[in-house]
């Protein structure tokens, strides 16, 4: 942001955050056309045990920032290779057999929550009782017998649910890992260092505190600090489809910059630019779905994007405090990257302070 006196009102906006305690520390990256104009950093990784003073390149646990960035970026990819069709359902898409309440779910449904499944539920505690190597299993069988909430295609209820079977679809038509599909058709060609689905062997490539600290958790008894913060995901191994993927402000940028770049389409190397503008525009088919496939967009009231951002706009929000929004129409990029669970997740006071933000770096750049 050239202007130094604009750019300092979204810094102050942060330190006012901190003071707040609306979050320990955070990270925001803003690009406006594809360029980045501010990069700013504030506050603490860390609280407990240990006060660590949050860095530019800090890794954080996305929690659910990883439906947009991994699942459906895998999922984009295959249907790109014509490996998969968005309205292929279940029965089409995996050998297992499905029961007759889910059979006709389509990738489609999936993708924009609309499938009729329940939006969370605490499977760790039965997985817990299965050995590592048939939680995903077990999972996938727990999902499959899990009663619809309300009839597909009806309605839209955001579901952890539809994203865990989202990462069985991508192994079935990849032929490999999720965490591995993703790393070698994107993560490693764009040279991202510190973006990964979590694994015990991905992870010790970093030491404990270069990672936000997320929650004290009740349930391991523990801080959280580069182990994911996720139960459900913590006890598949380290990810699933709807949790799991860990980066930094840059990398996210990276990622989200190279789906705007062949939405505009200024590249066309890693998708077809008509597949990427398809996954983000809304779903008008559905009866009142407020989203795109695997992107939500900005609701008529109360938008944790502010009232600036274009509703040709997308965007996600992770539970431990982290968000992205792109506006297509106005062409920019907002990055938070928060550890607002640290150390409690009670502490809600990001709702309020997200929309603040995003209204603030849209007055700063001069876009309202």
């Amino acid at each position: 942001m050239r202007d130094h006196d604009n750019a300092d009102r979204i810094r102050d906006l942060l330190s006012e955050g901190e003071t707040a305690q609306v979050y320990p520390g955070a990270v925001v990256l803003v690009a406006l056309r594809g360029e980045k104009v501010l990069h700013e950093v504030v506050g603490h990784l860390s609280l407990l045990p240990n006060r660590t003073v949050m860095r530019k390149d800090t890794l954080f646990d996305l929690a659910s920032l990883t439906k947009p960035l991994a699942t459906t970026l895998a999922v984009m990819a295959l249907v790109d290779d014509n490996k998969i069709s968005l309205d292929q359902t279940l029965s089409e898409l995996l050998s297992a057999t499905i029961p007759p309440d889910k059979q006709g779910l389509t990738l489609r449904w999936l993708l924009c929550h609309s499938a009729g499944l329940p939006d969370w539920k605490p499977f760790y505690q039965e997985l817990v009782d299965h050995s590592a190597e048939e939680r995903k299993a077990a999972l996938r069988a727990l999902i499959l017998e899990e009663p619809l909430s309300y009839a597909p295609g009806t309605s839209c209820v955001y579901s952890d649910l539809g994203f865990m079977i989202l990462e069985w679809v991508i192994v079935e038509a990849s032929g490999m890992s999720m965490d591995r599909f993703v790393e070698e058709r994107f993560y490693r060609p764009l040279r991202l260092e510190r973006t990964f689905l979590w694994t015990e062997q991905g992870s010790r490539r970093f030491k404990r505190g270069e990672f936000a600290a997320t929650e004290e958790c009740p349930w391991r008894k523990k801080i959280l600090q580069g182990e994911v913060h996720d139960d459900n995901a913590f006890a598949l191994g380290g990810y699933s489809g709807h949790a799991g993927l860990f980066g930094t402000a840059d990398e996210v940028w990276r990622i989200v910059n190279l789906i705007r770049e062949h939405y505009f389409r200024r590249r066309k190397d890693y998708f077809n630019p008509g597949t990427v503008k398809q996954f983000l525009t809304k779903q008008d088919a559905i009866g009142g779905c407020p989203r795109a496939l695997g992107w939500d967009m900005p609701s008529a009231d109360g938008s944790s994007a502010g009232m600036y951002f274009s509703p040709k706009s997308v965007g996600h929000l992770g539970f431990t405090g982290t968000s992205v929004w792109l506006d297509l129409e106005k062409d920019v990029v907002v990055i938070l990257l928060t550890n607002r669970v640290h150390p409690s997740r009670s502490n809600e006071r990001i709702k309020q302070f997200r929309p603040k933000l995003h209204d603030c770096v849209m007055q700063t750049l001069g876009i309202t």
